[in-house]
């Protein structure tokens, strides 16, 4: 089995390990009801994308 030539350093293996973290999502505000969502989707609680009704959502009793 092939074996590493020399020692990897602590700052190479932070360095390389740094690529793998787990970024946080970015959200934006929705244009009409000013909820979070996520970018290029359907907001799910107005059912607007590009301030333009796409989905006719159901009214709350």
């Amino acid at each position: 089995m092939a074996l590493p030539t020399q020692k990897r350093s602590t700052s190479r293996q932070r360095r390389r390990a740094s690529l793998r973290k787990i970024k946080p999502k970015t959200l934006f505000v929705c244009s009409q009801c000013k909820k979070e969502i996520l970018p290029h989707r359907v907001c799910p609680y107005c059912g607007c994308y590009k301030n333009k009704p796409v989905i006719k959502m159901k009214e709350k009793k």
